[in-house]
Order: structure tokens, then C-alpha cells, then sequence
């Protein structure tokens, strides 16, 4: 599908807190996080949220107020909290309880701001685990027809395989790991093969795969496979995120229109930078520099 390359992204999903037994708040989400970076790619994405009245939302606000992202799509929900994810430690390892019935699975679709014909619009799963935020998403999708990027985000129990086809029907360009590939797509020898299924399946325009320490791939619509590894020097303090940030410069790249091999290179450059960082976001400019400059895009 054609999209406006003028037009700012569109980013719909939500917007969260990760909660750590220490106390530690730490804001993520992966429509947020990509909605981050893309904004210090100037951008100037709108991104399409909803938030509680409460201190995590204001945290939220502000956040993106020093981002110098616009809040126009952002949403206050005077009921629902923010959202929350309990992260909790047993011998060293995580796990995550992604809480129930926050102001993100209730994006009202009657408050949606005016917004720009045939963008490119990113969304995940998560936040269509509740039937306000899904019915939002299929009005917005019917009022502007956009070019939709869909990151597959699988997190149990919120997740029905129905309503992962009726997405990947009406998506232009896949993003997902290798264990949601092998769920949604099983049959086939390896991942390139399942990768190539899929896409033929649902007429997609490209595949885009991860592999963790291993890389990515993307499968074209013409069949052809690119692909990148990581570097062997990553110094890695967290890899929460590596996939926002991929996911973030792979939209890049199809705006600015960069070949599929240059745009892989550029997403794993960018994600491997980022598990050098605390957090899936980064609010010093700084750390943008250096890619702005090689990427030819100047200062945001």
C-alpha cells in the first residue's frame, strides 16, 4: 500500500510503567518507545494514547513535553489508572504481570484528533486486548486509510490467535520475533521459510524478523531475503527495548525510503545501541547524534 511520506507517523497503543520490587518506575511500553525514538528522528510522530489522572500519567505528559513530542493524540482517563507492569524477581530472573483494565485498553475512538490521510500508522497487540481500544484502532483504520505496521507484541494471556489474523489482514508490513513466527506461521523448515508463508498469506509487503543475539531478517513482497547480524562488541546492560528501537528505525527507513538491506543495517546498529543504555528509552540528545549524522538526517 502507498502512504504519504510527508505525513508525521501515526502511533497507537499504549503507554506504561515497569514496576521493580526496589521501588524502581521505569516508563516504556512499546508504542511509546517507538513513538520516542521517532521523535528524535524529528519525526514529529502523533502518538495515540490514554493515559489515568493520576501522578503516573503526569509523569507520562511530561515526559513527552521535554521530548518536544505533541500531545494531541494523548487521552485522560478521569477512571482507569495508568498503566502498570509488576515486575517481580525470583533467583535473579524476571517475570511480568502486565495489570488488567488501565486507561490504555480504553482509547476512546469518539476523541481521536483530526489526523492526516494515508500515513503510515504503527500499532502492536497489547492494547487491543480490550474492546474500546480495538474498536478505536478499526475506526481510525476505516477513517484514514494508512499503511499499517504491525508489531507483534504476544504476551500471555492477552492475546486470542482471531484477533491477530483480522491484524495481519490488515497490515502492510509485519514485525515480529522468532517464537511469535513460529505461533503464527508453523509450517515450514526454518524461520526464513515460515517468514515467507506468512507474507504470502496475508499479501504483506515485507516480513521483518528477529533472532535475538543472532540478528534479523526481512522477507520482501518480490521473495527476496535480506538479513543482519549483530556486531561481536555489544556491551549489553539491558536488552528491554532492542526491539522498540528496531522497530523504530525500520519505520524510518520506509518513510526516508531506504533499501530494505540499508534499513535492516541501520535498525540493528540502532538496537544494539540501545541495550548499552538503562531503559528502553533515552532522553539525552546526545546519544541520537551520531546517527542523525550518519544516517544524513542532521539535528532533529
Amino acid at each position: 500500500m502507498t502512504f504519504d511520506h510527508q505525513q508525521p507517523p501515526l502511533v497507537f497503543g499504549e503507554a506504561l510503567f515497569d514496576c521493580f520490587p526496589d521501588g524502581a518506575e521505569v516508563l516504556g511500553g512499546a508504542p511509546f518507545n517507538v513513538a520516542w525514538h521517532l521523535a528524535a528522528f524529528g519525526l514529529g510522530p502523533v502518538f495515540l494514547s490514554r493515559i489515568g489522572e493520576d501522578a503516573l500519567g503526569e509523569r507520562i505528559e511530561m515526559a513527552m513535553r521535554e521530548q518536544g513530542m505533541t500531545r494531541l493524540g494523548l487521552q485522560r482517563d478521569p477512571e482507569q489508572a495508568t498503566g502498570k507492569v509488576q515486575v517481580s524477581l525470583t533467583a535473579g530472573e524476571p517475570s511480568y504481570e502486565i495489570l488488567p483494565d488501565r486507561a490504555y485498553d480504553h482509547i476512546d475512538a469518539a476523541a481521536l484528533p483530526p489526523l492526516p490521510q494515508q500515513a503510515l500508522l504503527y500499532h502492536g497487540s497489547l492494547a487491543l486486548r480490550h474492546r474500546d481500544s480495538a474498536d478505536a484502532l478499526r475506526t481510525l483504520r476505516g477513517r484514514i486509510s494508512p499503511a499499517v505496521f504491525l508489531d507483534v507484541n504476544l504476551r500471555d494471556p492477552w492475546w486470542q490467535k482471531e484477533m491477530l489474523v483480522d491484524l495481519l489482514e490488515g497490515a502492510t508490513w509485519v514485525k515480529l520475533n522468532a517464537d511469535e513466527l513460529a505461533l503464527l506461521a508453523p509450517q515450514g523448515e526454518d524461520v526464513e521459510a515460515r517468514a515467507q508463508r506468512l507474507r504470502e498469506r496475508y499479501e504483506l509487503e515485507a516480513v521483518f524478523a528477529t533472532l535475538g543475539a543472532h540478528g534479523a531478517f526481512a522477507v520482501a513482497a518480490d521473495g527476496v531475503v535480506s538479513r543482519v547480524a549483530p556486531a561481536g562488541d555489544i556491551r549489553v546492560v539491558d536488552a528491554v527495548g532492542a526491539g522498540d528501537g528496531f522497530a523504530s528505525v525500520l519505520i524510518l527507513g520506509l518513510i526516508r525510503s531506504w533499501s530494505l538491506q540499508q534499513t535492516l543495517d541501520r535498525a540493528q546498529a540502532f538496537a544494539s545501541a540501545i541495550v548499552g543504555q538503562r531503559g528502553a528509552t533515552v532522553s539525552e540528545r546526545d546519544f541520537y547524534t551520531p546517527f542523525l549524522s550518519d544516517w544524513g538526517l542532521g539535528e532533529a
